[in-house]
């Protein structure tokens, strides 16, 4: 594993980018003192790549160019080409070294900047959820239900931060509570199990919901995100029970990544289901799922649960990174691509 070395800097103004399989979203940092300058966001399909995206969105904010940028991608970091899940752009690191007159790139994954933000959450950056409290200097984890099921930790050791990504969304999910094994035979398998993700996401929150109405023996076509929690504010009885158990079986993976990494400097909750079932996440049910973790309820309790509010999380922890990259160990082998040194350099 290769970490930047103490006198690793990099060139001002540094690009950070959070690039998703609907949006990309891009901000500056001018210097190591500097505040995140947002420079807005663009739809994928709207460009034909990140370069194009970059002259657009980037370019007209700016006079000075900037000399090096720092991308977080959703998946793998493997080779010169880096293809997206779900958008057409493939993230050519060399290529935009030579269009967009940068002296280096980095690539890295979305929640490893997720991860990367942890340490400087402060204020209202943050609603927490329950009891705990923070322990200085001590690991944190952040889970993220979105399109996926996102997760990733950020272990503190030999006063570093460590971001390390996984794919922690994966972990099996089986019933605990008397409901539970009345829903889950009603729940669609995928690739013969049922995995965290394929109910705790965008996509699999619709499969939960079916799930549910089965159970209940109700019609219900409740098939996106988006018309579970509708229904649910207009108090319909699947849409209520499905984020009820959405919630508690979140507070039970979240409960045993806590456990994983024993994450006494808290777990917070971001993605983009998240703000949109506060109410079912604050009501009690998560943080009892979240504690009960026999013989180990005491331990748990004292560890804090967070709701991030933070509307940038990704590109904050970025910038981050680009400010005081020596406070964060980020494996950089086949993640750094390097092109001509700036006269400034000289």
């Amino acid at each position: 594993m290769s970490f930047p070395e103490s006198s690793k800097a990099f060139a001002y103004p540094v690009l950070v980018a959070d690039i998703g399989g609907t949006n990309a979203r891009f901000a500056l940092v001018d210097g190591p003192d500097a505040p995140t300058r947002m420079c807005g966001k663009t739809a994928t399909a709207d460009h034909v790549d990140i370069c194009s995206a970059i002259r657009g969105t980037v370019f007209p904010e700016t006079d000075i160019k900037p000399r090096t940028a720092i991308i977080a991608v959703a998946g793998p970091v493997t080779g010169d080409k880096i293809p997206l899940t779900n958008a057409a752009w493939v993230i050519e690191p060399l290529k935009m070294i030579s269009e967009l007159g940068l002296e280096e790139v980095v690539v890295l994954n979305d929640f490893e900047a997720q991860a990367l933000a942890l340490p400087g959450y402060a204020g209202e950056d943050v609603e927490q959820v329950g009891s705990g409290a923070i322990r200085p200097a001590s690991t944190k984890f952040v889970l993220g239900p979105g399109t996926g099921l996102g997760a990733a930790a950020m272990i503190h050791a030999a006063a570093t931060w460590i971001p390390v990504p996984g794919e922690g969304g994966h972990v099996e999910l089986g019933p605990v509570t008397t409901e539970d094994f009345e829903i889950w035979p009603h729940i669609e398998r995928v690739g013969g199990r049922i995995g965290a993700e394929q109910l705790l996401s965008g996509t699999g929150l619709p499969r939960l919901a079916r799930a549910v109405a089965e159970w209940m023996q109700a019609e219900r076509q409740l098939e996106t995100p988006a018309s579970i929690t509708q229904a649910a504010e207009q108090n319909d009885a699947v849409a209520v029970k499905t984020l009820e158990v959405f919630a508690r079986a979140l507070g039970r993976v979240a409960g045993d990544c806590a456990l994983t990494v024993l994450s006494r400097g808290g777990v917070y909750l971001t993605g983009g289901v998240t703000p949109r079932i506060t109410r079912f996440l604050t009501d009690g049910k998560f943080r009892a799922a979240f504690e009960t973790k026999a013989p180990h309820e005491v331990l748990m309790a004292k560890i804090p649960t967070f709701i991030v509010r933070h509307p940038n999380p990704a590109l904050e922890g970025l910038a981050s990174f680009a400010r005081t990259p020596d406070a964060f160990a980020v494996d950089m082998q086949g993640r750094q691509w390097n092109g001509p040194v700036s006269a400034n350099d000289n």
